[in-house]
């Protein structure tokens, strides 16, 4: 079959992807401390490989979305009035502890708040089990735990203190994983996870970094690119059935 058919097909299928992307972008617009992706793509056309008899093969025709790079620009900050309330001034993260599974993330959104968590003390009780205590803890309110400038757990004893969050950094962010809202996962080759030049402000949150003008104009194009990509197949189905037709 014709080539552009397959082009056409994987385009309208490529710009779909894109166009999630582009939408959970927009979703976002309002999401404190949200970083707007990118969608970044690649030719297939060139990329081959040699089967039986030095016979090559192609791997694929047109263009896919190869991968989503991460705009980790800073952007303006919002006074709340919350003492619990971080923004960062400069670069870095703030850290996040999961106590169960070991796993530090990083985020830019400091919508934190107090939470409760039971510890044991060196006291025991009639059975010889450690009597418990609940401490108070600065967390995402989602089961992870804020670190401080140490990097332990911030205890906390008075809600309307500002607490010693820490900042954190890599020497790069090409490739850092997007979990899931605003949090991040660093990958081997950021490096390891150091203390940031940034500072932490409390009373404020940084808001997202999405351009709500430059995302409806992506749309736009993609939409675009996805109408010319369906053409294209449509184009191509007509040239085969003409062609079968004078076959007959």
């Amino acid at each position: 079959m014709n080539q552009s058919f397959f082009i056409g097909a994987v385009g309208a299928h490529q710009q779909m992807k894109n166009l999630n992307v582009q939408g959970n972008n927009i979703a976002n617009v309002n999401t404190y401390g949200f970083k707007a992706e990118r969608g970044r793509f690649a030719s297939l056309m060139h990329a081959d490989i040699r089967a039986i008899g030095d016979r090559q093969l192609p791997v694929g025709t047109g263009a896919a979305m190869w991968t989503t790079d991460t705009d980790f620009a800073s952007a303006a900050t919002a006074q709340t009035g919350r003492v619990q309330d971080y923004a960062i001034s400069g670069e870095g993260f703030f850290a996040l502890a999961d106590l169960k599974t070991g796993e530090i993330s990083l985020t830019r959104n400091g919508a934190f708040q107090v939470s409760e968590l039971q510890r044991p003390t060196e006291k025991v009780d009639e059975n010889g089990q450690p009597i418990m205590e609940t401490v108070m803890y600065l967390s995402d309110g989602q089961g992870r735990f804020v670190l401080s400038t140490t990097g332990g757990m911030i205890e906390v004893t008075d809600r309307n203190v500002q607490q010693p969050v820490g900042v954190f950094d890599h020497i790069s962010y090409n490739g850092m994983e997007h979990v899931e809202g605003t949090r991040f996962l660093a990958v081997e080759k950021n490096g390891d996870l150091r203390l940031g030049t940034g500072t932490a402000m409390s009373g404020m949150l940084e808001m997202s970094n999405v351009d709500l003008a430059e995302e409806m104009t992506k749309v736009i194009e993609s939409q675009r690119a996805y109408g010319m990509a369906l053409k294209m197949v449509q184009t191509s189905d007509e040239i085969e059935t003409t062609i079968n037709n004078l076959r007959g």
